[in-house]
């Protein structure tokens, strides 16, 4: 018998990353792999930057990520499910880091958006990048199951 997996799984917070994240602890019931729940930050661009009036001095965005990581999968999964997650905060790029993380992993799961403001597109682009340059398996989840 093959040893268990690791699913890694794209959560930032949004619904369809919620999902996601439903999907993939279901998959690894079923299969026995462990899940990795990742979430990644980077700073605007420069371009950005000079448009955003001053960031604080104390702002963190990997303490805020890791919170948004922390209490999504708390109040989606509970406590004690939670727990038997592998966390993940990194910096960067949100698709390089979950292809970084999905190297080795029997199945990578992302939700078919983010936060992005482009609601017209069937698939955003980190599920775009990530089905077409994943060192794995990719499943998107589109939609809820009673739609």
């Amino acid at each position: 018998m093959a040893a268990a997996g690791r699913i890694v799984v794209g959560v930032d917070g949004s619904p369809p990353s919620v999902r996601a994240l439903h999907w993939a602890v279901r998959q690894a019931g079923l299969t026995g792999d462990s899940v990795e729940a990742v979430i990644s930050w980077e700073y605007p661009a420069a371009g950005w930057a000079s448009m955003v009036p001053s960031i604080p001095a104390d702002f963190d965005p990997e303490a805020l990520s890791a919170k948004i990581l922390d209490d999504t999968l708390a109040q989606e999964l509970g406590a004690e499910a939670a727990a038997g997650v592998t966390q993940t905060v990194m910096i960067g790029n949100a698709a390089q880091a979950l292809m970084d993380r999905a190297e080795g992993a029997s199945l990578l799961v992302v939700g078919d958006r983010g936060y992005s403001g482009f609601k017209a597109t069937l698939l955003g682009s980190v599920g775009l990048h990530v089905a077409q340059h994943a060192p794995c398996p990719v499943v998107v989840v589109r939609g809820r199951a009673t739609d």
